[in-house]
Formats: C-alpha cells, structure tokens, sequence
C-alpha cells in the first residue's frame, strides 16, 4: 500500500501518517518527491484498512502496490534517485556519472597507493578495491582483511576519492560501514537475505551487485529488502550473468539498464571488468554502458595485472583507464551526461527529472 500525501501536506501531517501507520503494526517508509511525499507500508500481510488513512489531513489517496517489490519501484518515488556524498560532487544518479576505479583486491600498500593515483589523475571518484575475497576457491588470495581497508583510508585522505569496497558477511560488513563510503553487496550475496537486512541497517549507501543467474524481478526483491530495513541509498549494479557463451568469462546483459530505469528509481551502474573478464572488451563496454543511460562504470585496474593476485587478466592498466576516461568523456555529453572531476562543491542541483521513457506520475497499479 502507498500513502501519497497531498503537495501541500506539512512535516506535522506527514509525520502523524507515519505514526498512525506504526500503531497500526506496519513499517512507514517516507520517500519526499520533487512534488509531494509518499509514504510506503510494508509488514502488511493482507489489505490495509483505508478508512484509517485516507481521512487524515494531508493526506491526497491510497494506492495499492500489486508489485512485489514496494520500495524500488516508481509508483512510489517517480522521480531518480541521487545519492550524494558531504564535501564532493560525486554522487550516483545525478547529471554527473559515477566512475569506480581500482584494484580488484588490495594487496599492499606500495600497490595501492600507486593504482590509486593513477586512478585519481585519470578522473575517477572513487577508489574500489577488495580487502575481503570470496573466491571460487579457499586455496586463492582472501584478501588482507581490516588492514586493506586502513590502506583504503588513506587512499581517502591522500586523494579526495570516496571507497567502495565489499562485504562478505555480517561480521566483515561492520568493519566496512566503519572505513568505507560504500558498502557492496557482491554477485554471490545478491539473495544472503540476512547480509541484505543487515547492510539496510546500516548507515552508509549500498552497491548491490546482481546475482550471475538472477532475473529483473530478483534482482529489484534484493535491493527491497535492503531498503525494507530502512536504508534508501541503494545502488544497483550489472555486472554479467553465467550463460552458455564461452567467448567471454559472463554475459553483460546491458539490456538491464533501461529495464531498471523503466521501473525503478535507483541508479544502476555497470562492471564491464565482471562482465567479460577479458581486458580488451572493457572499454568498448564501457563506451556501451555509457551510450545505454547507465549511471557509471565499476572498473578494475592494476599497474601490473601480470603480477595481480585475483583478476588480472581482466584489469587495465592505468593508461588504458586514462583512454577509457577520455572516450567516456566524449560520450557522455550525447546522453546528456557528465564525468565530474573530483572536488569539493557538489554540482548545481538540476531541476527534478524522470529517466526517458518514464512518465513522471504516479499511477494506481493494475
């Protein structure tokens, strides 16, 4: 169920709308618009009562939800969502794109701090990299643990780039939230629905990495139960799914992009490093990705793939990300888009608008 309050509704009301609806046993989940605020109801097993509701001031008309993702969806927010991030102007969602840049695993400082400058002088935001590994097998590199993510704090301080970096279970994921700007939430953990509560618990934004197997409607339930938790910064991410093509490690399913966007708010970027796991075909992904509408690109860099200890076959290197950077740059500006350098003022806010394609109201569902 959706509560949508009227455009001229108070804090006070909309506030009392939340109240009445946890009294009522439920969970308020308030999603401010350009225009108006709804307020989602989820823990409802069966229909909610609208007397209860609809005749409260400020509040314009009940809709029924019959998606079974709520809180991803437009009908309750038509408008995109863009997560900021205090004193920078990157942000995912925005005019600007997102651009993550980084080792696949941290696995030294000397190697850090020299992938990361090279990064940084290219153009990209953020800074990713692995310090927890889950790998096909337990004999391969794990990762450095709560070191790598004190050498990725420095990386933060020494270079302005916010860190992404990935949680592989409950208990690694608080040291995440403590060091990093981003949580993800990897291909393997798409459906650990425990992990996903606990990451919607938390206080920083979440990448969320669809699953190698997993369909639309998986894909959106996972970021719902993130957001369900009452964490709305979610970012959704392709990073290739297994199919019977052997020319290439997945298949970047691009085609994903404008299906999320059609029905979802969340921003959704793209890992052509995943997604083909061959160094040659990253950048005309990338330029793919960019063309497509995608918010930004995840890619894997390594000043010496030939000596890296996870994926270095699919790493560019650091000259091949600066050309990459230059070509997204020159695309972007045809899907209206923009690559930000990194900074201390976020861009001027743009006047509220709805992906193309999406109509910008809300509508009962079917």
């Amino acid at each position: 169920m959706l509560v949508v309050m009227k455009a001229q509704a108070t804090e006070e009301q909309i506030r009392a709308v939340c109240q009445k609806i946890e009294e009522l046993g439920y969970r308020a989940h308030s999603m401010p618009g350009a225009q108006r605020t709804a307020i989602g109801i989820t823990g409802n097993r069966g229909e909610v009562e609208p007397g209860t509701l609809d005749e409260m001031p400020g509040v314009q008309e009940l809709i029924r939800v019959s998606k079974p993702y709520k809180l991803v969806s437009r009908d309750v927010k038509p408008e995109n969502t863009v997560i900021t991030f205090a004193g920078t102007n990157a942000t995912f969602g925005g005019p600007g794109l997102a651009v993550i840049a980084g080792p696949c695993a941290i696995e030294s400082r000397e190697q850090t701090m020299a992938v990361a400058e090279q990064v940084c002088r290219s153009g990209a935001q953020f800074f990713r990299g692995g310090a927890y590994k889950p790998r096909t097998s337990p004999y391969s590199f794990q990762g450095m643990g709560e070191e790598g993510l004190q050498i990725m704090a420095e990386v933060r301080d020494k270079f302005g780039m916010k860190i992404v970096t990935e949680a592989i279970d409950n208990e690694s994921l608080e040291l995440v939230e403590k060091y990093a700007d981003v949580i993800q939430i990897g291909a393997r953990n798409m459906q650990n629905f425990s992990l996903l509560k606990h990451a919607g618990r938390a206080r920083k934004p979440v990448l969320l990495k669809r699953g190698m197997s997993a369909t639309l409607e998986e894909f959106l339930m996972a970021a719902e139960y993130v957001m369900s938790e009452g964490n709305y910064r979610v970012i959704l991410c392709e990073r290739g799914v297994r199919t019977f093509a052997d020319h290439t490690r997945n298949t970047l399913d691009l085609s994903i992009v404008p299906a999320v966007q059609r029905l979802s708010h969340l921003p959704i970027v793209v890992d052509p490093s995943h997604g083909t796991g061959k160094r040659n075909k990253v950048t005309p992904l990338s330029r793919a990705a960019i063309a497509v509408g995608a918010d930004g690109l995840i890619v894997e860099v390594h000043h010496e793939p030939d000596r890296a200890l996870s994926d270095g076959i699919q790493s560019l290197y650091p000259e091949q990300f600066d050309e990459l950077m230059r070509q997204v740059r020159q695309i972007a500006p045809v899907v209206g888009r923009m690559v930000p350098a990194i900074g201390t003022h976020p861009p001027t806010p743009q006047p509220p608008s709805v992906r193309p394609g999406v109509e910008s109201s809300i509508s009962p569902s079917v």
